[in-house]
């Protein structure tokens, strides 16, 4: 086994917010949403996870102590992982998960929203989930839209056939 960079780790967690849906929920629902999510997909792994876990990274003054971040998971087969979420470009988170990188853990930012979602510097890795905002309430956005309805006697046990076109037109 290789050493985990987070590379993979990250699009794991990319496929699985992937099939996250919500509508129309308010800024602070949609984030507990995607988080939840999150602790959903490294128990899925087998992984312990710490939600609001202290982080290396100092408050800033006047505050002490440390911060926190938004998911921590320990893995027996690799090194930790530091999760941050968030909507909006912070210079502090990215601080922080750089911070989070040089103590050995994987630093995966989670942003979501309506970007554009610039990457941020290795090694921290970018976890993307789209979402619109509409009347101040957030919803995901698909990848891809649906696949059409299409008419027809489907399922009726007679096969559909496309009529042949002369290539003569």
């Amino acid at each position: 086994m290789s050493a985990d960079d987070g590379t993979e780790t990250a699009r794991s967690l990319t496929e699985w917010l992937g099939q996250l849906a919500f509508t129309d929920l308010p800024e602070g629902d949609a984030a507990a949403r995607i988080a939840g999510s999150v602790q959903r997909w490294a128990q899925w792994q087998g992984w312990r996870v710490y939600r609001r876990a202290p982080s290396v990274f100092p408050l800033p003054p006047p505050l002490r102590g440390n911060s926190v971040i938004d998911v921590a998971c320990a893995r027996p087969d690799g090194p930790p992982l530091a999760v941050e979420i968030d909507r909006t470009d912070r210079q502090r988170t990215v601080d922080k998960l750089l911070a989070e990188a040089a103590a050995g853990r994987v630093a995966i930012w989670v942003r979501w929203g309506t970007g554009p979602f610039p990457p941020p510097p290795l090694p921290v890795h970018l976890v993307v989930r789209e979402a619109a905002r509409r009347s101040g309430r957030w919803s995901t956005v698909s990848a891809a839209p649906p696949a059409p309805r299409h008419s027809g006697a489907v399922g009726s046990g007679d096969p559909v056939h496309a009529e042949e076109l002369p290539w003569d037109l």
